[in-house]
């Protein structure tokens, strides 16, 4: 009975640190020295073993040698973003597109989709495509609603196709195969990106004055901003070089991810430095990446704690036996996981909500009879899905963050009204991966037969 009151302690503990703004790895680590302090006997000699248990903690999280890919993709995408790689892309797919209603928005579901190979974070995709393409579309007489509303909404593509940081951090905590993971979002991230497109091209119909209509749409070829033949083609090569090298290397076994994630960032250097990447450039992507991902390992090494204390109290085994011995329906079960991150999405990042949940909720879910690599891809969507959940909604603010110098006026909820059709449509993807896990599991099952 101590341990189940020590155990719903430090979890209300962790919750009311958050909601005060204290950080989550801060927040993280205090509960779970107060929760070794309980178990072990609340006594001075209770210190020593936290402060055991800390060291042999982020010994080996830190020094594990998969911990490396989360800088190196992370690398990779920085490179390739500040080449310009990513603005001839957009504007050469936004040529090709021609006379297609609503040609703009549907460029940026594509352009964030392929940027989402070699990007890996969708804060990265919501910033880039914020200063991109939103001029174009504001140019051009475009709803600013819908124009920011398409950015937000197709740029959680970045964190469901591979490679993603969501999913090395979900393969990390459940001990699961990355490059089976990274498999398993092709299928499900293209077919969101279809939805999207559908989406768009639906309204731009309907309703041509969201896309500009009238005059607007007569001087659209003219005024945009043309990308010639050949740098589209260089770096439209670029980038499948890098989506065949990186993820063909991992899913054939020429080498690990962390390999793979070394041998994409080469690769996105060097073509930053065909395209005109200074070393000035270079210096400012390595650092930016550093203080991006050195909050996200710290988050891991205190994540890690947590989980260790929690077992300890045996808080784990009491949630499994909770949801199994309910009663209630498989689906039934999902659903409330997914409400548990929706709600938590409402007041933490997807990150934190992953290093929470994930090594809870996938055995359950293994033991419900759900696909591993599936169910990962569902709880990747609906953390994702968080992204856009007031009042946190971290994307949106993103976007509002990066669009300031064009519409300091703009307000957040335009931006989480204009979200809302997409978050509904990733609704409908988690439930056909839930009804149908072939869309998640086939490929990883070609690719990794056992």
């Amino acid at each position: 009975m101590f341990e189940v009151n020590t155990a719903i302690l430090l979890v209300v503990s962790l919750i009311g640190l958050v909601a005060i703004g204290v950080h989550i790895a801060i927040a993280l680590g205090m509960t779970s020295a107060l929760g070794i302090w309980l178990v072990t006997g609340a006594d001075m000699n209770a210190f020593q073993t936290v402060q055991r248990m800390l060291a042999a903690t982020a010994y080996e999280a830190i020094r594990a040698y998969v911990f490396a890919v989360i800088p190196l993709f992370m690398l990779m995408g920085e490179f390739i973003g500040k080449s310009g790689t990513v603005t001839d892309v957009y504007r050469g797919i936004n040529r090709l597109l021609k006379r297609i209603p609503g040609r703009l928005a549907i460029a940026t579901v594509m352009g964030n989709a392929l940027f989402s190979f070699v990007t890996g974070v969708s804060i990265a995709s919501a910033a880039a495509f914020s200063r991109i393409a939103y001029p174009e579309m504001k140019r051009f007489g475009y709803h600013k609603g819908f124009a920011l509303g398409a950015i937000a909404g197709s740029s959680c593509l970045g964190m469901l196709i591979p490679p993603s940081v969501l999913m090395i951090v979900w393969g990390i905590l459940t001990e699961q195969s990355i490059g089976q993971i990274f498999a398993a979002g092709v299928f499900p991230g293209l077919l969101l990106a279809s939805l999207f497109i559908i989406y768009v091209f639906m309204r731009a119909i309907m309703n041509p004055s969201l896309v500009g209509g009238g005059a607007a749409a007569d001087i659209e070829v003219e005024e945009v901003e043309e990308v010639s033949t050949g740098q589209f083609m260089v770096s439209l090569a670029g980038i499948v070089l890098v989506i065949v090298a990186v993820l063909g290397g991992i899913w054939f076994g020429f080498f690990t991810p962390t390999e793979g994630a070394g041998a994409g960032a080469f690769i996105g250097l060097m073509l930053g430095i065909i395209k005109g990447m200074r070393f000035k450039d270079i210096v400012e992507s390595i650092l930016s990446v550093g203080k991006t991902s050195a909050p996200i390992l710290l988050l891991l090494v205190t994540a890690a704690l947590y989980s260790r204390t929690l077992a300890m109290t045996g808080m784990a085994n009491a949630i499994e036996g909770v949801f199994l011995g309910s009663g209630m329906e498989p689906w039934m079960i999902i659903t409330v996981m997914v409400l548990i991150w929706f709600a938590l999405g409402m007041i933490i990042d997807s990150i934190s909500i992953m290093l929470l949940t994930a090594a809870i909720f996938a055995p359950i879910a293994v033991k419900l009879g759900f696909d591993p690599i599936a169910f990962a891809v569902i709880g990747i969507i609906a953390i994702e899905a968080g992204l856009y959940t007031p009042p946190f909604g971290l994307l949106v603010y993103t976007v509002k963050s990066a669009i300031q110098q064009f519409e300091p006026d703009m307000n957040v909820m335009t931006i989480f009204k204009s979200s809302t059709p997409y978050w509904m449509i990733m609704l409908i993807g988690m439930v056909l991966i839930i009804n149908f896990p072939e869309i998640a599991t086939w490929l990883p099952k070609k690719l990794f037969p056992s």
